[in-house]
């Protein structure tokens, strides 16, 4: 938000701060590997709502500073980017805790988080396809031993709007009337974002409709990365359960902070229906050799994670898998 309302080059401080300082830092920083829960109150809700107005606040910022500052198009494409980092390291991984939530009102804050960073799939892929197949080979958002960070996040991207438009018309042909949820969920969110973009353009012309397609990409690129790292080369079969072993977990401070303990994503897994302030660490669990956070240094760099990942691959799978 600061930076944004800044304007000049202090557009670019968001990326700066997180994908420079605190993925450098957590490299050195120590792990925590408490189990201690919070007491239930109304903290822990209370910050992912706040995350909501931030969310909002920061693409307001991004869409104040395009019209009220002189910025050069390198300055607008790095606004988007270091907005986009936001969107896809807070808002996401907000939406995340949000769509697990039984509540309505939870849940349709999550989705309009989802919405804010331009994702069209993931409410629907993550809690239908994701959770039930993950590890398998039905599972888009499963990285594979030996794929890059560059080529999952095509297929996986692809092949999750392809599945939850599938799911969607599959529930749409059960449902008898006519709501709300009688329209799919893919074709819903598209109709809404073209209504954003034309809105965008009306306001603030071509170039606000793309720097709000520079963030969401960006933000949806991140999601990926975090589902690329967060089940590598872990394998089950269809009819095994899903357990603790599946999933790559970290106690680093920095994602454990940040990312709201995301980073803990083996228990996510195990139980599913967990707040994020419960989740436990697992002595069983593979650990990844880096934070959620300094991970995307080894992930962008495939022969690099490929080097720290495959044998770690290798020690926590299953001979059967």
């Amino acid at each position: 938000m600061a930076g944004n309302l800044a304007g000049d080059w202090w557009v670019v401080s968001n990326f700066i701060f997180s994908i420079g300082i605190l993925a450098f830092l957590e490299l050195f920083i120590s792990t925590d590997t408490s189990n201690e829960s919070d007491e239930p109150g109304w903290f822990p809700d209370g910050l992912l709502l706040i995350h909501v107005v931030s969310q909002l606040t920061c693409l307001g910022t991004m869409f104040w500073a395009l019209a009220n500052h002189e910025l050069s198009l390198l300055q607008q494409i790095a606004m988007g980017i270091s907005t986009g980092v936001n969107s896809g390291g807070a808002a996401i991984v907000i939406s995340h805790e949000l769509v697990h939530r039984k509540n309505t009102f939870m849940r349709r804050c999550g989705q309009l988080l989802l919405f804010s960073a331009g994702n069209i799939y993931f409410y629907i892929d993550h809690l239908k396809v994701h959770h039930k197949w993950v590890g398998t080979a039905k599972d888009p958002a499963t990285s594979r031993f030996g794929e890059t960070l560059y080529a999952f996040f095509i297929r996986s991207t692809v092949q999750q709007i392809a599945s939850s438009y599938k799911l969607e018309q599959e529930r749409l042909q059960k449902e008898k009337g006519f709501s709300v949820r009688s329209i799919n969920y893919v074709v819903g969110s598209v109709m809404l974002q073209l209504i954003l973009w034309i809105v965008l353009y009306y306001f603030l012309g071509v170039m606000g409709v793309v720097i709000y397609l520079v963030q969401a990409f960006m933000a949806n690129f991140l999601l990926e990365y975090t589902n690329y790292i967060e089940h590598y080369g872990l394998a089950r079969t269809d009819k095994e359960r899903v357990t603790e072993l599946h999933s790559w977990q970290t106690d680093k401070l920095i994602s454990r902070f940040f990312l709201i303990d995301l980073s803990r994503h083996a228990d996510h897994h195990y139980y599913a229906s967990k707040p994020y302030q419960e989740l436990k660490s697992y002595e069983t669990s593979p650990i990844l050799p880096g934070g959620y956070v300094s991970m995307i240094y080894y992930a962008l760099i495939p022969p690099l994670f490929f080097s720290k990942m495959n044998p770690l691959v290798l020690k926590y799978r299953k001979p059967s898998a």
